[in-house]
């Protein structure tokens, strides 16, 4: 395989993460401008996705949807943007040309930690949903079997944090309203 000679700076970052995108097939964010890279998920990554994607669209509020693949990018910055795990944005992203949904619109962003993510790549994401304004963020850890809900970002921060470990219900505010289980998701190294 051979990757094209790419010349990564401010203001030109995007350009050079869909090349890398192209050339090599793994998933690439930019946050707080560093090219983030990591591979298509795993069986057991994939998995959780679909089983909380499973939970919540047959009780999303209608005028919402689910989507894998999609990004979003920082406000005011020609360069950032992130793509969760799962997010759920207003069911308008189904005719919208554009490849970046508004940060304003993710009513939940779900991200499913890594078997190779480090706790300090955890925090910088965690804060980096919280500058974009993201309402509410859900981490999932199949490492320990634990979960983190985010929500009332403000000033860069999340305000509010509830950690759960599975088996606990997921309970989304609103607009949601409802639980999820947690108790069904796979963790890492089980058979």
């Amino acid at each position: 395989m051979s990757v094209p000679v790419m010349h990564p700076r401010p203001g030109n970052l995007r350009a050079v993460a869909e090349q890398i995108e192209s050339a090599t097939g793994l998933r690439v964010q930019i946050l707080g401008g560093k090219l983030v890279m990591s591979p298509t998920p795993r069986g057991k990554h994939a998995g959780t996705i679909r089983r909380l994607r499973h939970q919540l669209e047959p009780r999303i509020p209608q005028g919402l949807a689910s989507y894998e693949n999609s990004s979003i990018p920082m406000p005011d910055d020609d360069d950032d943007y992130c793509t969760p795990d799962l997010i759920v944005l207003p069911e308008s992203w189904d005719d919208d040309d554009e490849w970046l949904a508004d940060p304003a619109d993710a009513e939940l962003a779900v991200e499913v930690i890594s078997k190779s993510e480090k706790a300090r790549q955890i925090t910088d994401k965690n804060g980096w949903y919280a500058a974009a304004g993201v309402k509410i963020l859900l981490v999932v850890d199949p490492r320990h079997g634990m979960w983190t809900l985010f929500t009332h970002p403000k000033d860069g921060a999340y305000h509010g944090k509830l950690d759960g470990v599975y088996g606990d219900a997921i309970t989304l505010p609103e607009p949601f309203g409802f639980d999820l289980d947690s108790g069904c998701l796979p963790r890492y190294g089980d058979g």
